[in-house]
This record gives C-alpha cells, sequence and structure tokens, in this order.
C-alpha cells in the first residue's frame, strides 16, 4: 500500500495498540483526559495520532507525576502519560520489539516480553552452583565521569 506518509505507521498499528492500551491503566495524564473520554471521540482521536507519527510531526507531551507511597515509607514517583501518548508507546513498542527481541542476549531480563526479574534471579541461582567467582559492578555512579580526558 503506497502513502504519501514518510514514516511507515499504519492505522491498523494505531488501532491495534489502541486495544492493546485500552485494556490496562485507566488514569489520566497531564491532559485531565480519561480512557472513556479519549474513546468518546475515538476515530478523530486516533486519526490525529496516527497522523501525526507517521508524519513524524508527534511529539509527546508531558507525563503527570504522581507519587506513589512505598510499604517501607516514603514514596516513589511514577509517571502517567497521556492516553495518546500511551497508544503511541505501544505502537512503537509493537513496532521496535520483535526486531530488537532477536538481537538482545538471552541474558538480558529487563522490559522483554516473557522475561522477568524472577528468571533472572534463578538464573543466577543456578550460575551460582556451577561457577566459583562472582563479579560484583555497583553502577550508581558508573558513567559519572570520563575515563577519557580526568
Amino acid at each position: 500500500m503506497m502513502s504519501d506518509k514518510p514514516l511507515p505507521i499504519t492505522k491498523r498499528m494505531v488501532w491495534e495498540a489502541y486495544k492493546l492500551v485500552k485494556g490496562n491503566g485507566k488514569a489520566a495524564g497531564v491532559d485531565g483526559q480519561s480512557l472513556d473520554a479519549f474513546a468518546a471521540d475515538l476515530e478523530n482521536n486516533l486519526y490525529k495520532l496516527w497522523n501525526r507519527m507517521a508524519s513524524g510531526s508527534y511529539f509527546p507531551p508531558p507525563v503527570r507525576r504522581v507519587e506513589i507511597p512505598k510499604s517501607g515509607g516514603g514514596s516513589r514517583p511514577l509517571g502517567i502519560p497521556t492516553v495518546a501518548d500511551r497508544v503511541a508507546q505501544m505502537v512503537v513498542k509493537q513496532h521496535l520489539e520483535p526486531g530488537l527481541e532477536e538481537i538482545f542476549d538471552p541474558d538480558s531480563y529487563g522490559y522483554r516480553p516473557a522475561k522477568s526479574a524472577h528468571q533472572a534471579v534463578e538464573q543466577a541461582r543456578q550460575r551460582c552452583w556451577s561457577n566459583d567467582w562472582v563479579l560484583d559492578l555497583d553502577i550508581k555512579g558508573f558513567f559519572d565521569r570520563s575515563i577519557m580526558g580526568s
């Protein structure tokens, strides 16, 4: 199918992404638009999103920051994107993930489909019994200074 748009984003991709997002969190982003309000003008909202993404003119809006209480006290910040941005992120994820998945190292567990932190811990546990050495690396501040110039 020929298109006058420079990026390979189809209307079908945006629709499929919306269907996936629709089943997730319902919180509104910084624009205050709920999932229900987005759905009230669904055709227009999805068309505008597709048009901007396919033309390369989509820029994500700010993210609403919410403080989530931690079980041990204190809180951690959570960013809540707008509904449209969640759909846009899902389009990109669905487009990029299959190609990237095949080049990831099998021992990479973060943010990957069918991979979990529990699997990473289990793999580490198994390797503790097969190797008699440990590499401990504290990454906090690891990239703060250049090893070349200073």
